[in-house]
């Protein structure tokens, strides 16, 4: 191809995203650089920088599409509601823990960079609105709390995940709505 003369690559932009994900996975967000982004994901320097000027622009792509993993919405039909999130959150911890790893590593990037916030918070209030017509607002995000307690839990301490621990602090949330 001629100098100067640009190819049309229509899916270049979610290789970027995908293969920033793939760099938090492997090398947490430290190991995060546009430069190592365009390495993995085999494009030049500059398409990364062209489609997401700044890192912070980068992860807000990265958790956005990390964030599509878990919304608990349409699998709730039951009426034991604190049973049916328990085994929903043991299917999340258990399914690939390396991906609800790099997930909460994201999530957890928003506590240093403000521009995650929003994202953080989306994700947050999708949850609440899934499980807030079984429930109230308020108790809606106290089990998302309780949720996100459980996962931080098993993921810092590795220890297995205890889907009647679960199921029985989830309840205990919704007795006291």
């Amino acid at each position: 191809m001629p100098a100067g003369v640009r190819r049309y690559d229509p899916d270049r932009r979610q290789r970027i995203i995908d293969a920033a994900i793939r760099v938090v996975g492997a090398k947490g967000i430290a190991g995060l650089s546009h430069r190592s982004v365009a390495a993995e994901a085999d494009v030049p320097l500059g398409s990364t920088t062209y489609h997401f000027k700044t890192l912070d622009d980068l992860m807000v792509a990265a958790l956005r599409q990390a964030n599509e993993g878990f919304t608990p919405a349409p699998a709730l039909p039951e009426p034991d509601l604190a049973g049916a999130l328990a085994r929903l959150l043991g299917e999340f911890l258990t399914a690939d823990r390396s991906r609800v790893e790099l997930e909460y590593e994201l999530y957890l990037a928003a506590l240093r960079r403000p521009a995650l916030r929003p994202v953080a918070a989306e994700w947050c209030e999708s949850v609440v609105a899934a499980l807030a017509p079984r429930t109230d607002p308020v108790t809606a995000r106290a089990l998302v709390a309780v949720m996100d307690g459980i996962s931080l839990q098993v993921l810092l301490t590795d220890a297995e995940y205890d889907e009647a621990y679960a199921r029985e602090i989830l309840s205990r949330v919704l007795r006291s709505a």
